[in-house]
């Protein structure tokens, strides 16, 4: 027999063997194991594509550790990437020092580098930005304005250094898909951290004191109540801020997580007034604490009230 004879079986002889492996595979690990071994792989990928990339998921997934809103395991979560689906939230720019004058300003820019300039309105707005400190204090709820060329700017003045984030909530009218992305900014001066070590159910701004009832869920949807009084009486004249009687923030410590947190009821009428009770509809992705800052609106001023729940279910 010649090389290219004893070659040729040899050859044979593996792709034989080869099948027959397959063959075997089949007969012993059941396809229900493959398709469930093949899952957790590439769960345990998007887990790691997490820790570096969008926190709301690409288009046609999710986030890992997220299941969406059916019920079926914990909502996601928003504002862990300056990325996704393409849009980037370009470098914040700010003052840089406590007391410093200035503008804080940025822009939210498409895969092709070109500033994205139309966006849909949400809660009455085209954005929100939420600044706060990674202890949870100076948070501050604004609307900045958006200029021709696509780039949004407020002035602004911080009161306390810190590590900061800052997340713009925004639906890109493109895609009609809400988005949060986050950037840390850094501010020199002397810093007193304050972050917190209780859980707290009221609280008192401007006169006005608020009260939340019900739990916040990490195992599904919960409902939690902002109740809104003043001198121990109820307050009935709310008015309408950002499309609702209220308008809560909720986010996760350790990670300011952004938690999407809806309104019940419809949309009140111009000129309506409402109170004591807001309701709300919430679900928090893993059990722990969470920071949640309430803003409503009486007599023409808005007041923010700050809140700390630990979840319950899940622990």
């Amino acid at each position: 027999m010649n090389a290219p004879q004893r070659l040729g079986l040899y050859g044979g002889g593996l792709a034989a063997l080869f099948v027959a492996s397959f063959a075997v595979a089949g007969a012993v690990v059941p396809e229900a194991s493959v398709v469930a071994w093949s899952a957790a792989a590439g769960a345990d990928g998007a887990e790691d594509m997490e820790m570096t990339g969008a926190a709301h998921g690409d288009a046609g997934g999710e986030p890992a550790g997220t299941h969406g809103q059916d019920g079926a395991g914990p909502a996601p979560v928003r504002g862990l990437s300056l990325e996704q689906d393409g849009l980037l939230l370009s470098p914040v720019t700010v003052p840089d020092e406590v007391g410093e004058r200035g503008t804080l300003s940025f822009s939210v820019t498409s895969p092709d580098g070109a500033a994205v300039t139309e966006f849909a309105t949400e809660h009455d707005k085209e954005l929100h930005l939420v600044v706060v400190r990674s202890d949870g204090e100076q948070f501050r709820h604004v609307h900045p304005t958006m200029s021709a060329d696509g780039v949004w700017s407020i002035p602004w003045t911080w009161d306390e250094a810190g590590t900061y984030r800052v997340l713009a909530d925004f639906v890109p009218e493109a895609t009609g898909e809400n988005l949060t992305l986050g950037r840390t900014v850094d501010v020199a001066g002397p810093l007193d951290p304050r972050p917190a070590t209780a859980v707290s159910a009221s609280d008192t701004t401007g006169g006005y004191t608020a009260t939340l009832t019900g739990d916040l869920s990490a195992s599904g949807e919960s409902t939690l109540t902002a109740t809104v009084t003043r001198d121990g009486e109820p307050v009935t004249d709310l008015e309408p801020y950002l499309g609702a009687f209220g308008h809560l923030v909720a986010l996760r410590a350790g990670d300011l997580a952004y938690l999407h947190v809806h309104p019940e009821g419809h949309e009140p009428e111009p000129g309506a007034v409402s109170g004591p009770d807001v309701t709300f509809l919430t679900e928090a992705p893993t059990p722990g604490r969470y920071l949640l800052y309430l803003d409503f609106k009486v007599d023409g001023d808005v007041h923010t009230a700050r809140f700390v729940l630990d979840t319950k279910g899940r622990d």
